[in-house]
Protein backbone atom coordinates (compact mmCIF):
# COMPACT_ATOMS: atom_id res chain seq x y z
CA UNK A 1 0.00 0.00 0.00
CA UNK A 2 2.77 2.43 0.87
CA UNK A 3 4.60 1.57 -2.37
CA UNK A 4 1.46 2.45 -4.36
CA UNK A 5 1.06 5.68 -2.45
CA UNK A 6 4.71 6.52 -3.09
CA UNK A 7 4.24 6.02 -6.83
CA UNK A 8 1.17 8.25 -6.92
CA UNK A 9 2.85 10.95 -4.87
CA UNK A 10 6.06 10.73 -6.86
CA UNK A 11 4.02 11.18 -10.02
CA UNK A 12 2.53 14.29 -8.45
CA UNK A 13 6.02 15.53 -7.73
CA UNK A 14 7.10 14.91 -11.34
CA UNK A 15 4.03 16.68 -12.72
CA UNK A 16 4.97 19.65 -10.57
CA UNK A 17 8.42 19.72 -12.11
CA UNK A 18 10.01 18.33 -8.97
CA UNK A 19 12.41 15.95 -10.67
CA UNK A 20 13.93 18.62 -12.84
CA UNK A 21 14.03 21.16 -10.06
CA UNK A 22 12.55 23.72 -12.46
CA UNK A 23 9.34 24.24 -10.51
CA UNK A 24 8.40 24.90 -6.95
CA UNK A 25 6.84 22.32 -4.65
CA UNK A 26 3.11 21.69 -5.05
CA UNK A 27 0.35 23.72 -3.43
CA UNK A 28 0.91 25.77 -0.36
CA UNK A 29 -1.37 25.39 2.64
CA UNK A 30 -1.72 23.35 5.83
CA UNK A 31 0.39 20.22 5.66
CA UNK A 32 2.12 21.21 2.43
CA UNK A 33 5.80 20.19 2.12
CA UNK A 34 8.48 22.85 2.53
CA UNK A 35 9.20 24.95 -0.55
CA UNK A 36 12.23 24.18 -2.64
CA UNK A 37 12.13 20.40 -2.38
CA UNK A 38 12.77 18.50 -5.62
CA UNK A 39 12.94 14.90 -6.82
CA UNK A 40 13.17 12.19 -4.20
CA UNK A 41 13.14 14.67 -1.33
CA UNK A 42 9.80 16.02 -2.53
CA UNK A 43 8.34 12.52 -3.01
CA UNK A 44 9.50 11.49 0.48
CA UNK A 45 7.95 14.58 2.01
CA UNK A 46 4.64 13.92 0.24
CA UNK A 47 4.66 10.27 1.32
CA UNK A 48 5.32 11.27 4.94
CA UNK A 49 2.34 13.61 4.77
CA UNK A 50 0.18 10.87 3.26
CA UNK A 51 1.11 8.45 6.05
CA UNK A 52 0.25 11.06 8.67
CA UNK A 53 -3.15 11.57 7.06
CA UNK A 54 -3.82 7.81 6.87
CA UNK A 55 -2.89 6.36 10.28
CA UNK A 56 -3.40 2.64 10.64
CA UNK A 57 -3.19 1.91 6.91
CA UNK A 58 -0.16 -0.32 7.41
CA UNK A 59 -1.99 -2.42 10.01
CA UNK A 60 -0.40 -5.62 8.72
CA UNK A 61 3.15 -4.47 9.38
CA UNK A 62 2.23 -3.32 12.89
CA UNK A 63 0.47 -6.61 13.67
CA UNK A 64 3.39 -8.68 12.37
CA UNK A 65 5.80 -6.63 14.48
CA UNK A 66 3.83 -7.10 17.69
CA UNK A 67 2.97 -10.83 17.43
CA UNK A 68 4.63 -14.17 16.71
CA UNK A 69 3.45 -15.98 13.60
CA UNK A 70 4.30 -19.38 12.17
CA UNK A 71 5.06 -19.38 8.44
CA UNK A 72 2.68 -20.98 5.97
CA UNK A 73 3.76 -24.19 4.26
CA UNK A 74 6.44 -23.93 1.57
CA UNK A 75 5.00 -25.32 -1.67
CA UNK A 76 8.16 -25.00 -3.74
CA UNK A 77 8.16 -28.77 -4.20
CA UNK A 78 5.52 -28.12 -6.87
CA UNK A 79 8.24 -26.53 -8.97
CA UNK A 80 10.36 -29.69 -9.07
CA UNK A 81 10.71 -31.41 -12.48
CA UNK A 82 7.96 -33.88 -13.43
CA UNK A 83 5.68 -32.89 -10.54
CA UNK A 84 3.12 -31.40 -12.93
CA UNK A 85 3.05 -33.90 -15.76
CA UNK A 86 0.87 -33.44 -18.88
CA UNK A 87 -2.71 -34.38 -18.13
CA UNK A 88 -2.45 -33.42 -14.46
CA UNK A 89 -5.76 -31.91 -13.27
CA UNK A 90 -3.93 -28.73 -12.27
CA UNK A 91 -1.93 -26.52 -14.60
CA UNK A 92 1.74 -25.73 -14.12
CA UNK A 93 2.40 -23.13 -11.46
CA UNK A 94 5.10 -20.48 -11.39
CA UNK A 95 7.30 -19.48 -8.48
CA UNK A 96 5.53 -16.12 -8.40
CA UNK A 97 2.15 -17.84 -7.98
CA UNK A 98 3.42 -20.01 -5.14
CA UNK A 99 4.82 -16.95 -3.40
CA UNK A 100 1.44 -15.27 -3.84
CA UNK A 101 -0.32 -18.24 -2.17
CA UNK A 102 2.00 -17.94 0.81
CA UNK A 103 1.74 -14.16 1.04
CA UNK A 104 -2.07 -14.10 0.83
CA UNK A 105 -2.48 -16.98 3.30
CA UNK A 106 -0.18 -15.38 5.86
CA UNK A 107 -1.92 -12.02 5.43
CA UNK A 108 -5.25 -13.72 6.15
CA UNK A 109 -3.76 -15.18 9.34
CA UNK A 110 -2.42 -11.78 10.39
CA UNK A 111 -5.92 -10.34 9.90
CA UNK A 112 -7.22 -13.04 12.24
CA UNK A 113 -4.64 -12.08 14.84
CA UNK A 114 -5.83 -8.48 14.65
CA UNK A 115 -9.39 -9.60 15.46
CA UNK A 116 -8.23 -12.09 18.11
CA UNK A 117 -6.34 -9.41 20.03
CA UNK A 118 -8.94 -6.64 19.75
CA UNK A 119 -12.04 -6.38 21.92
CA UNK A 120 -13.31 -3.73 19.54
CA UNK A 121 -12.98 -5.97 16.47
CA UNK A 122 -14.76 -8.75 18.36
CA UNK A 123 -17.56 -6.45 19.42
CA UNK A 124 -17.06 -7.12 23.14
CA UNK A 125 -19.25 -4.99 25.39
CA UNK A 126 -16.90 -5.45 28.34
CA UNK A 127 -13.52 -4.85 26.63
CA UNK A 128 -12.51 -8.54 26.61
CA UNK A 129 -10.40 -9.96 23.78
CA UNK A 130 -9.57 -13.60 23.01
CA UNK A 131 -5.92 -13.29 24.05
CA UNK A 132 -6.91 -12.50 27.65
CA UNK A 133 -7.69 -16.21 28.08
CA UNK A 134 -5.59 -17.54 25.21
CA UNK A 135 -2.29 -15.64 24.76
CA UNK A 136 -1.06 -16.25 21.21
CA UNK A 137 -4.02 -18.64 20.74
CA UNK A 138 -2.69 -20.97 23.46
CA UNK A 139 -4.96 -23.77 24.69
CA UNK A 140 -7.36 -23.48 21.75
CA UNK A 141 -6.45 -26.86 20.19
CA UNK A 142 -8.12 -26.46 16.79
CA UNK A 143 -6.69 -29.83 15.78
CA UNK A 144 -9.08 -31.56 18.22
CA UNK A 145 -12.30 -30.36 16.58
CA UNK A 146 -14.98 -31.53 16.02
CA UNK A 147 -15.48 -32.70 19.59
CA UNK A 148 -18.16 -32.89 22.27
CA UNK A 149 -18.28 -29.72 24.33
CA UNK A 150 -19.93 -30.03 27.72
CA UNK A 151 -20.65 -26.26 27.79
CA UNK A 152 -22.98 -26.76 24.82
CA UNK A 153 -24.10 -30.31 25.41
CA UNK A 154 -23.29 -31.27 21.83
CA UNK A 155 -20.56 -31.86 19.30
CA UNK A 156 -19.00 -28.56 18.25
CA UNK A 157 -16.80 -27.24 15.47
CA UNK A 158 -14.09 -24.69 16.17
CA UNK A 159 -16.38 -21.87 15.01
CA UNK A 160 -19.06 -23.03 17.47
CA UNK A 161 -16.57 -22.74 20.32
CA UNK A 162 -15.50 -19.30 19.09
CA UNK A 163 -19.11 -18.17 19.16
CA UNK A 164 -19.60 -19.61 22.65
CA UNK A 165 -16.61 -17.60 23.84
CA UNK A 166 -17.92 -14.49 22.12
CA UNK A 167 -21.31 -14.75 23.81
CA UNK A 168 -20.03 -15.64 27.27
CA UNK A 169 -16.54 -14.47 28.32
CA UNK A 170 -16.40 -11.65 25.76
CA UNK A 171 -20.07 -10.63 25.90
CA UNK A 172 -20.05 -10.05 22.15
CA UNK A 173 -22.53 -10.88 19.38
CA UNK A 174 -22.19 -14.19 17.57
CA UNK A 175 -20.51 -14.19 14.17
CA UNK A 176 -21.94 -15.89 11.09
CA UNK A 177 -19.83 -18.71 9.63
CA UNK A 178 -19.04 -16.60 6.57
CA UNK A 179 -18.27 -13.43 8.53
CA UNK A 180 -14.77 -12.33 7.38
CA UNK A 181 -13.78 -11.97 11.05
CA UNK A 182 -14.83 -15.56 11.85
CA UNK A 183 -12.93 -16.93 8.87
CA UNK A 184 -9.85 -14.93 9.84
CA UNK A 185 -10.11 -16.05 13.49
CA UNK A 186 -10.26 -19.70 12.44
CA UNK A 187 -7.26 -19.16 10.17
CA UNK A 188 -5.18 -17.52 12.92
CA UNK A 189 -6.06 -20.09 15.61
CA UNK A 190 -5.35 -22.99 13.26
CA UNK A 191 -2.07 -21.48 12.07
CA UNK A 192 -0.73 -21.25 15.61
CA UNK A 193 -0.94 -25.06 15.88
CA UNK A 194 0.83 -25.71 12.59
CA UNK A 195 2.46 -29.13 12.53
CA UNK A 196 0.23 -30.71 15.19
CA UNK A 197 -1.45 -33.97 14.12
CA UNK A 198 -5.23 -33.95 13.75
CA UNK A 199 -6.88 -35.73 16.65
CA UNK A 200 -10.59 -34.95 16.53
CA UNK A 201 -12.64 -35.55 19.66
CA UNK A 202 -9.65 -35.27 22.03
CA UNK A 203 -10.02 -33.55 25.42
Amino acid sequence: MHRIAAIVLFAAAVSAGGCSGSASTPSKGPGAPPEGLVGQALASSLLARWKAEHPGVDWEAEERKSRTFLPAADNKNLLAPNTQAPGHPYRNFTEQEILQWKRETERFVVAGSKVFHSAGELGSTIAVSCDMCHPNAANTHPETYPKYQTQMGRVALLRDMINWCLEHPARAPRMAADDPRMRALEAYITSQRSGMPLNYGKH
